[in-house]
């Protein structure tokens, strides 16, 4: 048998091609009508955080604001003040008290006693109404000094207070506790505390539970 001139075998390619395209079309086609499919869906997920929220009824943070500012002090003279702290979280929380910014001259701090005492009623700038809780009230009672070296942040602050938060309420639950701060200077202190000062800021801090 002859074999084929290069022209017979050029045509026959040519005619090859486009028999293989049409081919493949028809593959491609048959297969884009072969799918059937079928979903199910969840709906969209969402996440949200709680929240740990403590405020004061001090008005601010200008030194009108502290809850003392005693001048001029002699020995065996005392004064007290209140304060209510309010907690809105929706967390369940453990609140404490620590001293901040404490500093001393001349001993003062030594010879001034502080008691802390939780209750009810009242609020800053009078303590008209308080009431101490019927079980440990008493969170400190003890030298102006010691306090601001003993408790110094949230993991050795005194207090009990464990607001509940929302406890599955719609609607944030406010709870709220007074404190009730008492400082007396020492009846006996020496002469060498004369022009002494002395400084404490206080810090109430919650953390989730």
């Amino acid at each position: 048998m002859s074999r084929p001139t290069s022209r017979t075998a050029r045509i026959a390619a040519w005619i090859a091609i486009p028999a293989a395209l049409v081919a493949s079309g028809l593959v491609v086609s048959q297969a884009s009508y072969s799918a059937f499919s079928s979903t199910t869906t969840n709906p969209t997920s969402n996440w949200s955080s709680g929240t740990v929220v403590l405020a004061d009824d001090d008005g601010g943070t200008s030194a009108n604001s502290a809850l003392f500012q005693a001048t001029n002090l002699k020995p065996g003279q005392t004064g007290s003040n209140c304060i209510a702290v309010t907690s809105t979280g929706t967390l369940a929380s453990t609140v404490k008290l620590y001293g901040t910014a404490a500093a001393t001259t001349n001993n003062l701090a030594s010879n001034i006693t502080l008691s802390v005492v939780q209750g009810t009623g009242g609020g800053f700038g009078s303590c008209s109404g308080f009431t101490p809780l019927a079980t440990g009230s008493s969170l400190y009672a003890g030298t102006l000094a010691s306090f601001g070296t003993s408790y110094t942040n949230f993991a050795n602050g005194v207090g009990t207070w464990a607001p509940t938060g929302t406890t599955g309420s719609a609607t944030t639950t406010s709870e709220t506790r007074v404190y009730q701060v008492t400082y007396t200077v020492n009846a006996n202190a020496a002469n060498s505390v004369q022009g002494g000062t002395a400084s404490l800021g206080l810090t109430w801090e919650a953390q989730n539970s």
